[in-house]
């Protein structure tokens, strides 16, 4: 949660920043939480601790997530 939580944030920051950089700065965090919001939920599901019927949602979530934010990097 606390990632996913960071890359929300992070993506509203980038948003709210000025110059190119500092946005692609946000955003390139953002997408590294996205990522790490995705591992721990797939970790939790291999590790028995989540149901696995979410996953697939969680995966195309952070996928297109993943893609906005590579796109405002650029």
């Amino acid at each position: 949660m606390r990632a996913a939580k960071s890359a929300a944030l992070n993506a509203a920051e980038g948003a709210g920043r000025v110059t190119r950089a500092d946005k692609a700065r946000a955003f390139t965090i953002a997408r590294g939480e996205a990522c790490e919001a995705a591992a721990a939920v797939e970790i939790a599901v291999a590790a028995g601790d989540a149901e696995a019927g979410g996953l697939a949602a969680v995966l195309e979530h952070a996928d297109r997530f993943v893609a906005m934010t590579t796109r405002l990097i650029r």
